[in-house]
């Protein structure tokens, strides 16, 4: 295997604080070399590191890398150089692959100006809480030794107003078991945040962590009180670690480096422009984080071989014998890198918290909710049984928000991520009826792949179509159509993009070898079909047909073969969409696919795209870090031949659209229409918007019959979308438009809260449509620039 790509970034924009923490392990262990560093990281450091994050995204075609601003205290490097960082790094890294910024601070600073900045750059804040006064002014605390926590919660009431809410990433809890955890719990809770991290505090064998008298695991006792209560309460947040755990569990993925086994692949750049390892690193002694290297002078590349980047990637390998005997180490995965430090023996040891680490990995596994399942785990849930229902909070705050139109893009993320969790149990389920030689060597491969490349599986998971294919296998009425050797394409598409060596049995199909996300070659074979061997290695794969032999290099080692159609992409507005143009379950429109592309035809495609990203853009900014996030394809659909526009999505196709191509105004408005349709469909797969048992049908002015409450609910959230781009563009033909729009929302609204079909949830996201365009009357109507929506 290659060396692995890497995708996080953690960047010090500044070196010193504003708080004066007593666990923090930048200023109060073992590593000093903050002293000697920048306060503030200046222009020319961020325009290499910038340089130097897309080179390395280019060359391995990463689809998305995320960059973390910290310190120190990011927010010290002040709104204008903050803006000017925002912009090099948005200007340098999001034309090559998706730009997930991100930032951790300790709030202090933060103030309705700087919100809007980072909501501008779409950068997602997580802020550092330990809970309620007491337990958070216990370490939190100024130089002057006053507590912060007063200031922590003023930010934290800024990032929970509506316009701000999209940057709220979460609150990180740092454990100190004298506090009370059920009260630090709730405090957390009541912040309303989208995900909680409880972290072990920073400790090795040369400075163990705080115990007790008589506490044998006083870390797991306290986790675990709160683990119980979180499971009372419907685990109404995402709290990593739990969430961690329970996945591995199932041998999935952790997420994380503080447990399991999943290849690290995060790096840090301080403010000179040093390469260094995770800040934890710190804590083991002077120089630990340091590796010699600069983005100067030194590629990315050269920091993933750097022997202690590379060695977190070896799984087992790099754990103590004690580790690799123990029966929950794939849970565990030895804990965090530095908690294993001690004079002498180094990182050969079991972590400093192994005691409590394993007690709660035992109180957990007895005491499990309902998990999904890895792939290759063997595992067949029965239908329904995969619990990815958002809890409390959490799903009233997902409906709020999609509610009021686009969704921000951490939303869109989640319901992403949720599908993926979809595809993944539906392929488990799937696998018990995959039978052939191809079909069981695929599914063993993919089991490889998800253990040592999961994001590699994912990017193929969730590729729009998958789902469909998988769906097919498991309606009666279609399996015998649906190929179960395709299971093999996914697998290859996978190790090729983990650039893992191996060989495998690949269908083709009229004539053609398709692999999801990276396209497909023409083979001189019949038309029935059969399958061709694949050579995968670093570089591509070598096809062997018959007596044909075709090497595809995909890293531009070497030329294009004959006969190989690679997948074509569109990158406008940091959005990268696949023209997808060759997907054999791609056909799932009410009109038919076309087929692939001319070289011309493509062209124009391109352009039409690109130029509706920007009219996108334009008009409607709010959705675009949406559609970044979650539109990922867009099927060419044969032309009317009245010249009527048609587009269309499929449930089962999370992340893709069909449409004809139209003039670039009307493109816009079809992509931001359809993928309404996309996000309230996925919705519709985690909870009830519409009581099952209703029958009642309802007349709306867009449809010439009576259309079922459902069908309403969806209609009503595409044209609230739609009234929102005619909204925005000038003249009196687009102001007629945006108020047909609104009044056909707003009366949908009230028959829909009026019906008395809709559940509890569907009620709060209805009526957050309305108080939507009621904000719209308020703010008084703004006209537009002609086009036309096809009609839902």
């Amino acid at each position: 295997m290659r060396s692995r790509p890497l995708t996080q970034y953690v960047l010090k924009v500044h070196s010193r604080c504003d708080l004066a923490c007593d666990h923090c392990y930048v200023y109060r262990h073992a590593d000093q070399s903050w002293r000697g560093r920048p306060r503030a990281i200046d222009r020319e450091t961020v325009r290499a590191a910038a340089a130097r994050i897309a080179e390395h995204a280019r060359a391995h075609r990463l689809r998305r890398v995320r960059v973390v601003l910290h310190g120190g205290e990011p927010l010290l490097l002040g709104p204008v150089r903050l803006r000017a960082l925002l912009a090099q790094l948005t200007a340098t890294i999001a034309p090559v692959a998706e730009l997930d910024l991100r930032m951790q601070s300790n709030g202090v600073l933060l103030t309705p100006a700087l919100c809007e900045l980072l909501a501008e750059y779409g950068v997602r804040v997580g802020i550092s809480l330990d809970g309620d006064a007491e337990a958070n002014d216990r370490h939190r605390r100024f130089a002057d030794g006053t507590g912060s926590h007063a200031q922590v919660r003023r930010a934290l009431a800024l990032l929970r107003r509506p316009e701000y809410r999209r940057s709220y990433a979460g609150l990180l809890c740092t454990i100190d078991v004298r506090n009370d955890p059920i009260r630090v719990y709730e405090a957390l809770l009541a912040e309303e945040p989208p995900r909680i991290d409880l972290l072990l505090p920073h400790a090795t064998w040369n400075q163990p962590p705080y115990r007790p008298d008589g506490a044998a695991t006083p870390y797991a006792d306290w986790l675990y009180r709160i683990y119980r209560r979180w499971l009372a309460d419907g685990r109404p947040v995402p709290i990593r670690l739990f969430d961690s755990l329970i996945s591995t569990a199932a041998g999935g993925p952790s997420g994380t480096e503080a447990v399991g086994l999943d290849p690290a692949d995060l790096v840090v750049i301080e403010t000179d422009g040093a390469w260094e390892l995770a800040d934890s690193m710190k804590t083991t002694y002077d120089g630990a984080a340091g590796t010699g290297l600069d983005v100067f002078a030194h590629a990315v590349d050269e920091v993933a071989g750097h022997p202690e980047v590379a060695v977190r990637s070896t799984g087992l390998a790099e754990l103590c014998q004690t580790c690799r005997q123990c029966p929950v180490v794939r849970q565990c995965g030895g804990g965090l890198r530095a908690h294993r430090y001690r004079d002498g023996t180094g990182f050969d040891n079991p972590s400093a918290y192994c005691a409590d680490l394993k007690e709660l990995i035992r109180s957990m596994n007895l005491d499990p909710p309902p998990a999904v399942p890895a792939v290759g785990t063997g595992a067949e849930p029965a239908a329904g049984a995969v619990d990815l229902l958002p809890q409390g909070q959490v799903r009233a705050a997902l409906l709020d928000d999609l509610g009021s139109g686009p969704g921000s893009a951490a939303t869109v993320g989640s319901l992403a991520a949720s599908q993926l969790a979809i595809v993944r149990a539906l392929l488990a389920e799937a696998a018990g009826g995959l039978t052939g030689a191809v079909p069981a060597r695929a599914w063993e491969l993919l089991g490889q792949l998800d253990g040592a490349a999961p994001e590699a599986v994912d990017a193929v998971l969730a590729h729009p179509y998958a789902r469909g294919w998988v769906q097919g296998r498991l309606d009666p009425r279609t399996a015998a159509a649906t190929d179960p050797a395709h299971l093999a394409a996914l697998a290859a598409a996978a190790a090729i993009q983990a650039g893992v060596s191996t060989d495998v049995e690949v269908p083709a199909r009229s004539g053609l070898l398709w692999l999801p996300g990276l396209g497909a070659l023409a083979l001189d074979q019949p038309a029935g079909g059969g399958t061709v061997r694949l050579a995968v290695d670093a570089a591509g794969f070598v096809a062997q047909a018959g007596d044909r032999t075709v090497r595809v290099p995909l890293d531009g080692s070497g030329p294009t073969p004959p006969g190989w159609q690679p997948a074509r992409f569109v990158e406008a507005e940091s959005w990268r969409l696949l023209v997808e143009d060759l997907d054999p379950y791609r056909d799932c429109y009410d009109r038919p696919a076309t087929a692939r592309l001319t070289p011309e035809r493509a062209a124009t495609w391109r352009r039409h795209l690109a130029a509706a990203a920007a009219l996108v853009r334009r008009d409607v900014p709010g959705h675009l870090p949406g559609l970044r996030v979650g539109l990922r394809a867009v099927t060419p659909l044969a032309d009317d031949p009245h010249g009527r526009l048609h587009s269309g999505t499929s449930r089962h196709a999370f992340g893709a659209v069909g449409t004809v191509l139209a003039p670039a105004e009307e493109l816009a408005v079809l992509l931001v229409h359809e993928f309404q349709h996309v996000k309230l469909g996925a919705v519709l797969d985690l909870c009830d918007l519409v009581d099952p048992t209703e029958r009642v049908r309802l007349v709306v002015p867009w449809r010439p019959d009576p259309r079922p409450v459902e069908g309403v609910l969806q209609g009503t959230y595409a044209h609230l979308a739609i009234a929102e781009i005619w909204r925005a563009r000038p003249g009196d033909v687009a102001a007629e438009r945006f108020r047909m729009y609104r009044d056909w929302t707003a009366g949908a609204v009230e028959a829909l809260l009026a019906t008395g079909g809709l559940t509890g949830d569907g009620e709060r996201f209805v009526r957050r449509m309305g108080e939507t365009v009621a904000a719209w009357a308020d703010r008084g109507e703004r006209s537009d620039r002609p086009g036309e929506a096809d009609r839902s």
